[in-house]
């Protein structure tokens, strides 16, 4: 069941950031970063990066849901920060962010 919501919540992200991409006009060589974030972080980002997409879910399911959506991009250049982290309930991440570090917010 939980497997379920996770893979449901993946194609609903992967979803936001095509459609995101798509009205945004990125070019072909235009890139979605990944950045597993604690509030503050998330917020830091948003502030800096225009567009951003992100998905909140429970510290333990973040790695699943980062998986997941990596392997449903076809064409993507990530760079997942802290995506080596083992210890995500304790590190206060509860987010994954989606930013393209070429744009920045005006």
């Amino acid at each position: 069941m939980i497997n379920e919501t996770i893979e449901r919540k993946a194609k609903m992200y992967v979803y936001d950031l095509n459609n995101c991409a798509t009205e945004n006009g990125f070019k072909p060589d235009e890139t979605w970063e990944f950045s597993l974030a604690t509030d503050l972080e998330k917020i830091a980002i948003e502030k800096k990066y225009f567009p951003t997409i992100s998905a909140k879910v429970l510290p333990e399911f973040l790695s699943e849901l980062f998986h997941q959506v990596k392997s449903k991009l076809v064409h993507v250049k990530y760079n997942a920060e802290r995506a080596g982290t083992h210890n995500v309930t304790e590190s206060g991440l509860q987010y994954l962010i989606a930013y393209n570090p070429n744009r920045l917010r005006h």
